[in-house]
């Protein structure tokens, strides 16, 4: 504690009982401190805390305090020693953990139950009721199925058992509910009720809900011939995946809209492949979300959100620097994040293209005449920022997407992970070092505007062998990418460019750029021209910061 609190001359460490430390007007109180310390397990962090809330000039609790509070641990040790003796898991859930103790003064927790035939809901049900609705904490067994206990914090001990047992009735009441509209919403047919959805308006200017999945289906067509899958599944799931909205189920709980779907149709029969698509239409949901990974779940979950981005883009609905009330930056770092991790390049602007059309075709007007291009740039600035959330350099991230397109999302953010991991590494240091040495003396010869090169160079009039040798090494670097398929290596390519370092070198060390004769100067410029257009094949080399 003496360690941690040396840097603060206001920190007094006293061996007194709490109780009897004289705080000093405006100052921060022993209790205060105790209090917010209480259910800090770890006493470095709880220091590091106190030093944070500490005021001016204020005094701090005595250690002996501190530590007494610390044998306690909160709900939290409570938790995990049911969970122990109990033989079931709990899942790691801060937020609501710290919601409960927030809500209760004296915490203490009590094991409850309800009855087994409610394990037959679907899971997610339970789990919304419990954590959601009640604030409880749902159990687990060691296979990851859900149990038919609960754990609850109260605000104090269950002398008589009165708190165990009303809180089972709340959550048989509940479940009750669930478990009757959940009987009830399953038999009802899918494919009979997706008329239903003409009565369900989507949103002004672009419709109802029947009039979004009559596109998404043929957008879904178009994607699905890129994925190389069955197009009539594809559409099929499509023309049901909203269907659940209209359910009673997911009007109680319309946190679970799309999962719902999915139980339905596999309840109804309907195949592996459409049930799995549909269940995971809204996936990813942010940037720590799971991803999509079967293809007739990337066609659905990438027709839905380009439908609804090219929609609201189209009636002018865009995000602004400050406010954004349709989470399109979202759903659009959704359709990237889909594409880079599924490894899987579309034709963005096709389907931009398309998905307007198919809004034209049922006589919806768009007043965004820059739809596509807006669009587009939308998408890439969501590429850019979903390659900084991976850590890769700012200048990195420029130089890949400088030269490449939307279309190539999946090639752009390779190139960019590989070259950040190499960049502070020997060979990432020979390829920045070669490329800036020969584009430095390039622009610097450039500068004399009555220079023009062309874009070959004429090897009948090399003078030296090292001439020779970086047309050589030149000509074999162009034929490795020109002849790269879309399964590139990117560790490879920068492996490829880094060996070329010496014979780049020993050009420079040994032959005169700056030649009198004009030919001869003009063909040694137009080899480190071709040079540096060849290194240009893997990104733009010219915006990498040499310094970093």
């Amino acid at each position: 504690a003496k360690d941690m609190c040396s840097d603060l001359k206001t920190v007094e460490l006293l061996s007194c009982n709490a109780n009897s430390i004289n705080v000093d007007q405006g100052s921060c109180d022993a209790v205060t401190f105790t209090q917010t310390l209480e259910y800090i397990e770890n006493v470095d962090d709880a220091l590091i805390e106190a030093k944070r809330l500490q005021k001016p000039n204020s005094k701090f609790a005595n250690i002996s305090t501190l530590w007494n509070f610390f044998g306690f641990h909160g709900p939290e040790k409570k938790l995990n020693d049911i969970s122990s003796k109990k033989n079931i898991i709990i899942e790691n859930n801060p937020k609501l953990l710290d919601e409960v103790v927030d809500l209760t003064d004296q915490p203490n927790v009590i094991l409850c139950e309800f009855d087994r035939k409610f394990l037959n809901i679907p899971k997610e049900i339970l789990i919304i009721t419990m954590q959601h609705h009640q604030k409880y904490f749902p159990t687990f067994d060691r296979k990851g199925n859900i149990t038919n206990e609960f754990l609850v914090v109260t605000n104090k001990k269950d002398i008589n058992g009165l708190i165990k047992l009303g809180n089972e009735r709340v959550v048989e009441a509940r479940l009750n509910d669930a478990e009757f509209f959940w009987k009830k919403d399953k038999s009802q047919n899918l494919v009979k009720k997706v008329s239903m959805l003409k009565s369900m308006n989507y949103f002004k200017g672009l419709g109802t809900y029947f009039d979004k999945v009559q596109r998404m289906r043929k957008l879904g067509g178009m994607l699905s011939d890129e994925l190389l899958i069955s197009k009539d599944k594809v559409e099929l799931s499509a023309s049901i995946c909203k269907v659940d909205l209209v359910s009673e189920l997911v009007g109680e709980f319309p946190e679970l809209q799309g999962i719902m779907g999915g139980y339905f149709a596999e309840a109804q029969g309907f195949d592996k492949d459409v049930c799995k698509a549909i269940s995971e239409q809204y996936l990813p949901a942010g940037l720590n979300s799971k991803v999509p990974k079967k293809p007739y779940s990337i066609a659905l979950s990438l027709a839905d959100k380009i439908d609804t981005l090219v929609g609201f883009f189209g009636i002018n609905q865009k995000p602004t620097s400050s406010k954004d009330p349709f989470a399109l930056r979202r759903l659009a770092s959704g359709v990237i994040k889909t594409i880079v991790e599924n490894k899987k390049d579309f034709k963005i602007r096709d389907l931009i293209s398309y998905s307007a059309g198919l809004y034209l075709d049922q006589g919806f007007k768009f007043e965004n005449k820059s739809l596509q291009n807006e669009l587009v740039n939308f998408l890439m600035d969501r590429l850019k920022f979903y390659m900084k959330e991976e850590k890769i350099r700012s200048d990195i991230v420029l130089a890949s997407t400088s030269f490449l397109n939307l279309d190539q999302s999946v090639i752009i953010f390779g190139k960019a992970k590989s070259l950040n991991k190499f960049i502070n590494k020997p060979n990432g240091i020979d390829v920045i070092s070669s490329f800036k040495r020969a584009s430095s003396i390039l622009e610097s010869e450039l500068r004399d505007k009555k220079l023009e090169l062309s874009n070959t160079t004429d090897p009948g009039i090399f003078k030296t062998e090292f001439e020779k040798n970086l047309y050589k090494k030149i000509n074999e670097l162009r034929k490795y990418f020109q002849n790269i398929n879309k399964d590139e290596d990117f560790d490879l390519s920068i492996n490829n460019l880094a060996e070329s370092k010496k014979i780049i070198f020993d050009f420079f060390d040994n032959v005169i750029v700056n030649e009198d004769d004009i030919t001869i100067k003009k063909n040694r410029l137009e080899l480190i021209q071709m040079l540096c257009k060849t290194f240009d094949y893997y990104v733009n080399f010219s915006l990498i910061d040499s310094h970093q």
